[in-house]
């Protein structure tokens, strides 16, 4: 870390009173020297992960990082605060501020900084060491390992002695005694639930993960480590980061007693650790109360309660998480069945597309290529892209349906989701049978998982028992109870569908545009993209279901399109970095990859985003109004050759790229005014002050 942090990166009188400002500060002062190349841009890239998840730890502590492509070396800045900064921890505000940036892509790199500074701050020496220290110099050295703890707080004591001042970090330290103290205490009432004297330790493996794998993986792992050796427990922790992870040895896992998962996004091969004891929680309780956690994995031990032969209950399953709501949970089920149909439509679309431009709508007619295949003919391609896409598309439903139940309650949910899932497809209950199917297998699923099994059958209970049990429910479902009235709502649906025209069609390609358009790839563009696939996952869509589809594809095209031609005709509105992300979003525009707007929205969203949503807009409505048609469900400017009436297709794409780029150019333009004006009212008072103050004073 030796080149990482050096005294011109630290402030130990940092005024700022928000997150934002403190950041801000820091951020500078990696401009300054010349760590940081785009301040803007990169503070855009630490709010877009501190809104993933809070980076204010307990203690007074407040590490907000990022990855970004404005990052020319791994940084980090310390910036102490009297009054404190609020970073979302749940004691209240942070005195010591860490700002952690690394290159974009540099995992190991930003591993290296954060695992390191995470499991000093886990060190009560450490951070009362940082609270006492008087010059800067000094402080960049404690962080660089170069300065021992008792060394600076010695230094500090001394200082303040001989100016007679006392230690304003006295409060903070005995606050953190009395927090480690207290989870001595917390350690020491669960001892009782191990082993007899005697015997050997109690023997606990954990899993520590986040979302970004780096400061709270590495902290839970130190404060679950160190609660461990104060309760007399072995503990070994896997971090989970994200420039990978090193396994535990299996005699390890096998030899351990218990199990702790500390985690925000899902524990990778966790069948390793089923059938003991278990413990699953958020990464931020692993760091906040670690004793607890031991303790209560001592307790389950000791009543016998073990997991399935499955693992335990995904992120999203788990309830009690701050923030996190039923609704919360049903989005990230929903889009689980979603990210793993995408692959499905694209595949198969496109094949069947293919097909259509090599043989002709009625290939779909043709033999099957298993009794008729003839090596030179055309057709014969053609028609086998259209059967292996058809195929491709019979798997729609059925992976949908398996991936809400997967997301909902782990393995054990694919048996009944994929089966529910089929079924639906079977009675032509269509897109909404694939939804309800998913959710009943895995409520199905996680009730069957609540309730106490004998132990003699939890053995066979994730391979016999619950995809049997929860199969038969579940079918019985879709077949006998919902499965009717799911096909009739399907068949109710498309039928309005096929008859929308004039207005009423317009008007649908508009919202479907200002959706696709209002988060470029997050979960609101999805459904819009997923309602267009599910009505031409058919072999023999209907026309509005082909519209509907090209009016989504075309509205997708235009941030990224818009925000390229923005930053080729008025490029002084941008900074350097913008400019060239707009020569890569002329490739991602006309690929259909709204995320090639993400860095624009990202730095200035309140006039990137409703420009792109009202370019999106309009060319939905202009693809609906002009009858433009597509059968793929992805390929952007590659698949014009399989769009219905494609010149009149591009001059709605092109429509709302020059409306979204007008709209950007004078929103940026008089925001520039209003800063400059800004900035010469305030050069002509300080001015007028220098005249006045240079004026002699009258007698």
């Amino acid at each position: 870390m030796s080149d990482m942090i050096t005294a011109d990166l630290v402030d130990l009188d940092l005024s700022a009173d928000t997150k934002e400002a403190a950041a801000r500060a820091l951020a500078e002062r990696m401009v300054a020297l010349g760590r940081v190349t785009d301040l803007e841009g990169f503070l855009a890239d630490v709010a877009a992960r501190e809104a993933q998840m809070p980076t204010g730890l307990d203690g007074g502590i407040g590490i907000p990082h990022c990855r970004s492509a404005h990052v020319t070396e791994p940084t980090l800045a310390f910036g102490r605060s009297a009054e404190g900064v609020d970073f979302g921890a749940p004691d209240g505000p942070a005195d010591l501020i860490f700002l952690i940036a690394a290159p974009a892509g540099a995992d190991d790199a930003h591993l290296t900084i954060l695992s390191a500074l995470a499991r000093q701050l886990m060190n009560s020496e450490f951070t009362d060491a940082l609270r006492a220290v008087g010059d800067a110099a000094t402080a960049a050295a404690l962080i660089r390992g170069d300065e021992t703890p008792a060394t600076a707080q010695g230094a500090a004591a001394t200082a303040s002695a001989e100016s007679g001042s006392q230690n304003t970090a006295a409060a903070p330290a005995a606050a953190s005694a009395g927090t480690a103290a207290a989870t001595q205490d917390a350690a020491a009432a669960t001892e009782g639930a191990g082993p007899e004297a005697g015997e050997r330790p109690f023997r606990i493996v954990a899993v520590t993960s986040c979302p970004t794998g780096i400061a709270h993986t590495y902290m839970a792992a130190e404060s679950l480590e160190n609660a461990g050796r104060e309760a007399g427990v072995e503990l070994v922790v896997e971090t989970q980061g994200s420039a990978g992870f090193t396994r535990l040895d299996p005699e390890v896992i096998a030899a351990a007693d218990g199990v702790i998962f500390a985690h925000d996004v899902p524990v990778r091969d966790k069948d390793r650790f089923a059938g003991k004891p278990t413990v699953d929680v958020g990464v931020k309780a692993g760091i906040n109360r670690p004793a607890e956690l031991i303790g209560e994995v001592r307790t389950k031990a000791a009543r016998g309660e073990v997991t399935s032969g499955s693992a335990p209950a995904t992120p999203v399953e788990r309830s009690g998480e701050a923030g996190e709501g039923y609704g919360t949970k049903l989005r990230k089920w929903l889009m689980s069945g979603v990210s793993y149909m995408v692959p499905f439509v694209a595949a198969g679309g496109l094949l069947i597309a293919l097909g259509f431009a090599i043989g002709g709508y009625e290939i779909k007619s043709a033999p099957s290529v298993l009794d008729h295949f003839v090596w030179t003919q055309t057709d014969s391609w053609a028609a086998l892209m259209f059967q292996i896409g058809a195929v491709a598309f019979g798997f729609l439903v059925p992976v949908l349906a398996g991936y809400i139940a997967y997301g909902m309650a782990d393995r054990p949910g694919l048996v009944p989701g994929f089966v529910g899932g089929m079924i639906a497809s079977t009675i032509n209950a269509g897109f909404l049978g694939g939804l309800v199917a998913g959710l009943l297998a895995g409520g199905v699923v996680m009730a069957i998982q609540k309730i106490d099994i004998p132990k003699v059958l939890r053995g066979i209970m994730p391979v016999v028992v619950i995809p049997l049990i929860s199969t038969a429910i579940v079918g019985f479902l879709m077949f006998v109870v919902v499965g009717k009235p799911i096909a009739s709502a399907q068949k109710g649906m498309t039928d309005w569908l096929n008859g929308l025209s004039g207005s009423n069609a317009i008007l649908l390609g508009a919202l479907l545009g200002l959706m696709m358009c209002f988060d470029l790839g997050g979960p609101v563009n999805k459904v819009a993209y997923t309602f267009a696939t599910a009505g031409i996952a058919v072999s023999n869509p209907s026309d509005s279901a082909m519209k509907i589809m090209a009016a989504v594809m075309a509205a997708g095209m235009v941030p990224p399109l818009a925000m390229a031609l923005a930053t080729t005709v008025r490029g002084k509105l941008f900074t350097e970095t913008e400019r060239e992300n707009g020569k890569a979003a002329w490739v991602l525009g006309a690929s259909f990859i709204s995320e090639g707007a993400i860095p624009f929205a990202a730095a200035d969203p309140l006039r990137v985003i409703p420009s792109s949503m009202v370019g999106g807009a309009i060319t939905g409505a202009l693809s609906m109004a002009f009858g433009a048609t597509l059968r793929a469900p992805h390929g952007g400017i590659f698949v014009v050759p399989l769009i219905g009436n494609p010149f009149l297709y591009l001059i709605a794409i092109a429509a709302g790229v020059c409306v979204t780029t007008a709209l950007v150019v004078v929103l940026k333009g008089l925001r520039k005014q209003a800063q400059q004006a800004s900035a010469g009212g305030s050069a002509a008072g300080t001015a007028a002050t220098a005249k006045e103050d240079r004026q002699p004073v009258a007698a």
